[in-house]
């Protein structure tokens, strides 16, 4: 059990207003794991004052300083590399074996990777007579999800820290217990009281004060489209700032002369990434018609040869949804992909075997799903993949860009020029070719309802800077 009573308030562990508190469940067994404060609005306001008292000194501080506090950072979060991993394994179920290299490594790279970006980074420029200089927004409230969490901190918290702001961060409370680590590790660092505050919470309570409130100057949140919205308008009335990243019913373009075995068992892959619990996850498969059938046969393999199990188990390679209220929700999409009359290639709402205990769904695969079925359209977070047959390259590109969201794409081709050229025509934040692998130093975000805003790389600095002219 990892409990944890205090909050991190102006550099110190401190009780929360309230009394309340939230139990951690481990989806792989439906354990409790640890327990968390429940915040209100008298810890935000106090979180809030103290990064508005820091953030003078902070942001006067030399970036050479800020960005020396990073490197130590990230050596201290590599030093607690596996407890961090199995932290993270334990609370939202992702394989431990994935878990290390994804949820632990890659926020430790991007917390090293930030300092190397802003050292190189032009934060003033001269335009005829006028100097332009990029200086820090200011307090900087965070509002982070359940999927992909310690990720989303550092993607926050990072370039925030050496574009010289200061901040406040609510953590998913379903998957909270890695932010406490960092909060640890940014103490033992040393970093200067008030620049990092951490207070825990639920999304209408804290998450709602954060971002309505006047001394935050700038809102960062990641999670659903319909809670991005719900931040939109209550950062509106203040009129700051808000970055979003949203939610995705991203496309994966196969073309008739792509090596379909190779597309297809990878855009499997990338679809079931997490358990499916991805934002950016390549959900809608759209093939040559005239191929459908062996591209189904070849997605069912892939499918099939899925290992579902617990985040701990040896074998697993699949693990559970995150909780009981995403398993139902996904299952109520696996239900009525099969009213709405898809073809249900494998997978299905059944518990798979052995698996009474822990949120487990079965790797699904849906066949002859056209644009207007609710699979295909809203966002499921779970391991459903929908295949969309097409007839021509016109018609893919239209049926991928037959959506509410654009936050990322896939195209597959044995012709480069070609699958650039579909590429630049899909209405999206980012796109794969040929299975190009994810890259941490470029932007991130999306078109449409995925969001605005970029995180990561030099694009990631700029939405913690205002620009300033001043005339000579």
């Amino acid at each position: 059990m990892l409990v944890h009573d205090n909050i991190y308030i102006n550099g110190r562990w401190v009780s929360p207003s309230s009394s309340q508190r939230l139990d951690v469940i481990n989806p792989s067994n439906e354990e409790v794991i640890g327990r968390i404060p429940l915040c209100t609005e008298a810890d935000v306001d106090d979180a809030v004052k103290a990064a508005s008292d820091a953030f003078p000194a902070w942001s006067a501080r030399p970036l050479s300083e800020r960005l020396a506090f990073l490197r130590t950072i990230a050596t201290a979060m590599k030093a607690r590399s596996e407890e961090i991993g199995k932290t993270i394994a334990s609370e939202m179920g992702m394989p431990i074996k994935l878990a290390g290299m994804i949820q632990a490594g890659l926020p430790i790279g991007n917390m090293a990777g930030f300092a190397e970006i802003a050292e190189n980074f032009s934060f003033e420029e001269t335009v005829g007579n006028s100097l332009v200089v990029k200086e820090p927004v200011g307090v900087c409230g965070f509002i982070t999800p359940w999927n992909y969490p310690l990720h989303q901190i550092v993607g926050k918290v990072a370039p925030a820290l050496a574009c010289g702001c200061t901040m406040v961060v609510k953590p998913s409370e379903v998957a909270p217990l890695n932010a406490f680590i960092l909060a640890d590790i940014l103490d033992k660092a040393g970093l200067p009281a008030g620049v990092f505050n951490l207070v825990s919470g639920y999304g209408p309570t804290v998450g709602e004060a954060l971002a309505s409130h006047p001394s935050v100057d700038m809102v960062s949140f990641t999670g659903s489209t319909r809670a991005g919205i719900r931040v939109a308008e209550l950062a509106s009335q203040t009129v700051k700032r808000v970055t979003q990243e949203l939610g995705g019913k991203s496309a994966n373009i196969i073309l008739d002369d792509a090596d379909l075995g190779k597309a297809v068992t990878r855009g499997v892959r990338e679809c079931y990434l997490n358990s499916g619990q991805t934002c950016s996850a390549l959900t809608r498969m759209l093939v040559p018609a005239d191929r459908q059938e062996e591209a189904i046969a070849l997605a069912k393999t892939a499918a099939e040869g899925f290992t579902v199990g617990g985040a701990f188990e040896p074998e697993s390679n699949l693990g559970p949804l995150v909780s009981q209220i995403q398993k139902e929700r996904v299952l109520s999409y696996i239900n009525k992909g099969i009213e709405e009359g898809a073809r249900l290639v494998t997978g299905g709402p059944e518990t798979p075997e052995g698996r009474d205990k822990g949120y487990f769904v079965r790797p699904t695969v849906f066949a002859d799903v056209t644009s207007d079925m609710t699979i295909a359209r809203e966002e499921i977070f779970g391991p459903v993949l929908s295949i969309l047959p097409y007839k021509n390259e016109e018609e893919a590109i239209a049926i991928a860009n037959n959506s509410d969201y654009g936050l990322a794409g896939g195209v597959w081709s044995r012709d480069l020029d070609r699958a650039k050229a579909v590429a630049r025509r899909m209405r999206t934040g980012q796109v794969s070719v040929n299975g190009g692998r994810f890259n941490a130093a470029a932007p991130f975000g999306g078109y449409k309802q995925s969001g605005n805003g970029r995180e990561f790389g030099s694009h990631g600095l700029d939405e913690f800077l205002e620009v300033k002219s001043i005339q000579l």
